[in-house]
């Protein structure tokens, strides 16, 4: 495995870590539908919520925001991917979705959780 996957890995379980220390259950890690893929599904049973994680992890963030990888198509592909997520386990609860940014070293990493980082467009019809 190339090292910036293998840091990617670590940056996706400390996620998963500072989830559960919140009180969420993660359901599914790199859940995949086809060519699509969530990084987190996540549960919040007390108020029947969906969390939907994307997670970005950089060595150093420099002029680079990690946040811009995650584009109107980004976007669009995590909603298809949720939306068939929901439709294969049969689920009736809202949805979120989250972002998490892992950034620094395997010594000393912080972490930038977005609650509702990005809402779904409403389709309208005419």
């Amino acid at each position: 495995m190339a090292r910036h996957n293998i840091f990617g890995h670590i940056g996706e379980q400390v996620a998963r870590d500072f989830l559960i220390t919140r009180g969420l259950i993660v359901r599914e890690q790199n859940w995949k539908l086809n060519h699509l893929e969530i990084d987190i599904v996540a549960e919040e049973p007390e108020k029947s919520l969906l969390h939907i994680v994307e997670v970005k992890t950089r060595s150093n963030v420099g002029p680079y925001d990690p946040l811009k990888a995650i584009d109107a198509k980004k976007q669009r592909n995590l909603i298809n991917a949720a939306n068939g997520y929901i439709k294969h386990y049969k689920l009736n609860m809202g949805v979120q979705f989250d972002v998490m940014i892992i950034t620094g070293n395997v010594d000393d990493l912080k972490i930038e959780y977005i609650p509702r980082a990005f809402y779904p467009r409403l389709r309208t019809y005419r």
